[in-house]
């Protein structure tokens, strides 16, 4: 596989002949992605049988004036038949468009693909960016520039996520500053496409280089490079490895001895095993799980993440709300105590439905199987049922649960709810009559808080506690028959808030104070754990079952 290189900068580059398509292989060429500065296209390479592959985004090369998407079908083909979509892109060239204009392209086809998942049938959580010389370091911005605004631009699909999973990097440049003297052509490409040379436009050196943007929150980076590359120096790709190394992200780099810019013969096929392997490894694997939260913290949000990486799949703000529940249809409800009402978004993650008649500060929410909504507000000291056409149909008032110190309610599959009540932390489970028909007190629970409570298919009870965080499990009688973290010594939380029981019997929770999600299995045992920074999560929900 030959990618064009700088070196080709020097000649006439004309469309190569698009390779014949196997018949197992479905070509989509031209489809338009965005019409930001242009008609912006990319050629779509899938197997005809794909459900839910993983996606390679193909970006060639070419000093950034100069290639075409075209030179990357042969590879595209590979890709398909080795089970991945493949799309070769289009981007802005230079000097008519520079720096960042080709960033924002290729952010907007990886957001096109998101979008058009189900046209693909590809899975928009597994994406590769896969580029060579300009197009490596296109790459590779990909993979290091995650939310960072300044480099989305302004193409459609915003609310998709423009980050990858991995990145295949072929001699790209990583330090625009360190390239003119060990490079033939740098003095005659890098000023056309940032606007001047170093010392007229140094910023723009800087800010361009892929070297300055690594962080721990980087994408896993393979860097193919010769030795005797005489238009990017193989320095590059050792220091951009060094770095991810340092800051704990997963990089590899493959050194060809003897190899200049631009791969031939064994050369190429012993770079291209090796960017399969890599896909292999960091791409092909089982796809990642999907998860609400709801963020309490001074971020205020709703976010969607990749569980267990903690990718952000897209967020919406919650103004610091607790409960958050993903719908069958894909919409999703949550609180927004602040403004005293619920909400509920639809799948472009726009307002469907509200409630917020009469709420003080609803802190709970669940869609009922029934159409309805249970609200629960601990100002008001009620939980309320209401009807899609917001009438109320059922009502629990009591000064028990009022002045904050209820946190969350749950209807039950027998029609009855359970109320946390968090200053006392005791649940009671109210009838349709509002009688009190069953409780259970936290031991020592002066001196503890029960978040949420949750109704087991076996008839016994989850419930959430703090001071130590403990999620245990209690059967009619009010006997814990299972407890996860507590006084155990393998896990130890602060604040077990939000719970969510899974189908294998494990349990996925939000350690509020510790700022954590921990995922247990059936024995207590930790399975996944991602340590959430500078979110507080309250709640938690799954999307896909397990």
């Amino acid at each position: 596989m030959h990618l064009i290189t700088l070196a080709a900068c020097l000649f006439s580059v004309q469309n190569p002949p698009v390779p014949k398509i196997p018949e197992t292989l479905i070509h989509d060429p031209g489809v338009v992605y965005s019409t930001v500065g242009g008609r912006m296209e990319m050629d779509v390479v899938r197997p005809r049988n794909a459900a839910g592959a993983p996606a390679v985004v193909l970006i060639h090369g070419g000093g950034f004036r100069r290639g075409n998407r075209q030179s990357q079908l042969p590879l595209a083909v590979k890709l398909a038949e080795r089970g991945y979509v493949a799309a070769a892109v289009t981007y802005r060239l230079s000097p008519r468009n520079q720096f960042p204009a080709p960033v924002h392209d290729v952010k907007a086809a990886v957001r096109f693909l998101r979008a058009n998942a189900v046209r693909f049938n590809l899975d928009g959580s597994r994406v590769c960016a896969w580029g060579g010389s300009a197009g490596g370091h296109l790459a590779l911005m990909l993979g290091l520039t995650a939310g960072v605004a300044e480099f989305e631009g302004s193409g459609p699909n915003q609310d998709q996520p423009s980050s990858v999973n991995c990145v295949v990097n072929y001699y790209g440049p990583t330090d625009f500053t360190q390239s003119y003297a060990k490079s033939v052509d740098a003095a005659e490409v890098l000023p056309l496409f940032l606007g001047g040379n170093l010392e007229l436009a140094r910023a723009a050196h800087i800010k361009a280089s892929p070297l300055n943007w690594v962080t721990p929150a980087a994408a896993p980076v393979l860097s193919v490079h010769g030795t005797q590359d005489a238009y990017v120096a193989y320095e590059h790709s050792v220091w951009l490895t060094s770095r991810l190394l340092d800051a704990g992200v997963a990089a590899e780099i493959e050194t060809l001895s003897g190899a200049g810019h631009g791969f031939r013969g064994a050369d190429a096929e012993r770079a291209e095993a090796r960017g399969f392997a890599f896909l292999e490894k960091h791409l092909a694997g089982k796809p990642q799980k999907r998860i609400l939260v709801s963020d309490h913290g001074p971020g205020g949000e709703i976010l969607a993440l990749e569980w267990p990486s903690g990718r952000v799949l897209w967020r919406v703000p919650n103004q610091r709300g607790h409960d958050v529940q993903w719908l069958e249809n894909g919409h999703v409800l949550f609180t927004i105590g602040p403004s005293r009402k619920v909400v509920e978004l639809g799948p472009d993650r726009r307002e469907v439905w509200s409630y917020s008649e009469g709420l003080q500060h609803p802190l709970a929410a669940q869609r009922l199987p029934n159409g309805n909504t249970l609200i629960g507000d601990p100002v008001a000291g009620k939980v309320i049922e209401v009807t899609p056409a917001r009438q109320v149909v059922w009502t629990y008032e009591s000064p028990d649960i009022g002045k904050m110190r209820m946190r969350n309610s749950k209807r039950t599959a027998a029609g009855t709810t359970l109320i946390a009540i968090e200053a006392v932390s005791k649940i009671i489970e109210v009838d349709q009559a509002g009688k009190i028909i069953w409780t259970w007190q936290a031991p020592n629970g002066e001196n503890r808080r029960a978040y949420q409570a949750i109704r087991l298919e076996n008839g016994n009870t989850m419930v959430s506690l703090s001071d130590p965080g403990e999620v245990v499990e209690v059967d009619r009688s009010g006997k814990v028959v299972r407890s996860v973290g507590g006084t155990n010594p393998s896990l130890q939380m602060g604040w077990a808030s939000g719970i969510k029981p899974l189908a294998n019997g494990g349990i996925l929770i939000s350690d509020y104070t510790g700022r954590r999600l921990v995922e247990v299995d059936a024995k207590g045992n930790v399975v996944n754990e991602l340590r959430t920074g500078p979110w507080t999560i309250a709640s938690v929900e799954t999307i896909d079952r397990w």
